[in-house]
């Protein structure tokens, strides 16, 4: 998959191909995500012995931002018109839905209608999904992240993948995601001994795909590998709107609806219908801290038929009401990211 950002026809004094990229960065951005996509590019230049790569930092303000761990950035310019050629990414992190303001949508529309291309780092791709340039698009965000975003963003193409190129746009999902996408781009640029070289010196030993998904395989993060217990946790993740009964999960894998209690007891120390209401609440509680969504439709969201019997549920598992819990966030809508 070509990266659609080479349109860069500019060279250095020793022909080497030159590429800019715009880091356009939202209040309380993502440090190491952004760490993660700079920081190759500035390697690339020093083992190609030449500025291949160059940068710049913008924001709304124009003058300064700071990240989520309080960091402060000088920034080198505001929402002004950038080259064609650049390649624009938009670098979210806590709270991106308070600072994926006006000005940016419009700057982003924009530039997009120029043809630019523009990528979401972290939770940037909310930004973008948000200036409707992923309609029709694949694209990624970070897990924790997603279940607002599908309820948010119906026209986007969602996947799990680390990071995703979809013609002129890209995005990636967190963390250190954003390195395999500067991996890719500086592969396609030039060769794969320069990526190779450049992960080398980051102690990056596993080049990560778009085929990658961004979450630990089920036995990998519950600890156990029984093919069959890991079967029927996939299918209740898939199945949170429309709650599947421990007898008919039994019978999807082949078991009594007694030998898979007895498989949960073993290996998870709960029933399946435990572990169920475990899964529907975590995803409850994403929803209300992230979405606007009422509570009665963050209930049905996750299976629930009643606001009260949702409220109960709710209580006993996290000790507090979802409106008590969504109030603690401040206001609603407010997408925070835990990494």
């Amino acid at each position: 998959m070509q990266v659609a950002t080479s349109r860069a026809k500019k060279e250095t004094s020793d022909g080497v191909p030159t590429r800019r990229f715009v880091f356009l960065l939202l209040d309380r951005f993502t440090m190491i995500s952004f760490a993660g996509a700079i920081e190759p590019l500035r390697l690339a230049n020093r083992m190609l012995g030449t500025a291949a790569y160059s940068w710049r930092l913008a924001g709304e303000n124009g003058r300064d931002v700071s990240c989520s761990n309080g960091a402060s950035f000088h920034l080198d310019m505001g929402l002004e018109e950038i080259d064609r050629e650049d390649a624009l990414l938009v670098c979210g992190g806590i709270d991106v839905q308070k600072a994926t303001t006006k000005p940016v949508l419009n700057w982003l529309r924009r530039e997009a209608r120029r043809g630019v291309s523009i990528g979401g780092i972290c939770t940037g791709s909310y930004t973008m999904a948000k200036a409707g340039l992923l309609d029709g698009k694949r694209a990624t965000i970070h897990w924790e992240n997603q279940d607002a975003f599908i309820e948010e963003f119906e026209e986007v193409k969602l996947t799990k993948s680390v990071f995703v190129i979809d013609g002129n746009r890209m995005t990636t999902a967190g963390g250190t995601s954003s390195l395999d996408l500067m991996l890719k781009i500086i592969a396609q640029d030039h060769g794969e001994d320069l990526a190779n070289s450049v992960a080398d010196q980051l102690i990056y030993s596993s080049i990560r795909t778009d085929q990658d998904t961004q979450r630990l395989s089920v036995p990998t993060r519950i600890g156990v590998r029984h093919p069959k217990l890991s079967q029927v946790i996939q299918i209740m993740e898939a199945n949170i709107e429309d709650p599947i009964s421990p007898a008919t999960l039994a019978d999807d894998v082949g078991m009594s609806t007694r030998q898979l209690e007895r498989l949960f007891r073993r290996y998870l120390n709960r029933s399946p219908k435990r572990y169920y209401m475990e899964l529907r609440l975590q995803k409850a509680r994403n929803l209300l801290m992230q979405t606007d969504m009422s509570v009665i439709n963050v209930a049905l969201a996750c299976g629930f038929a009643s606001p009260s019997h949702f409220s109960k549920c709710y209580r006993a598992h996290y000790q507090t009401t979802p409106y008590r819990e969504r109030g603690s966030f401040g206001k609603p809508g407010a997408t925070r990211l835990s990494i």
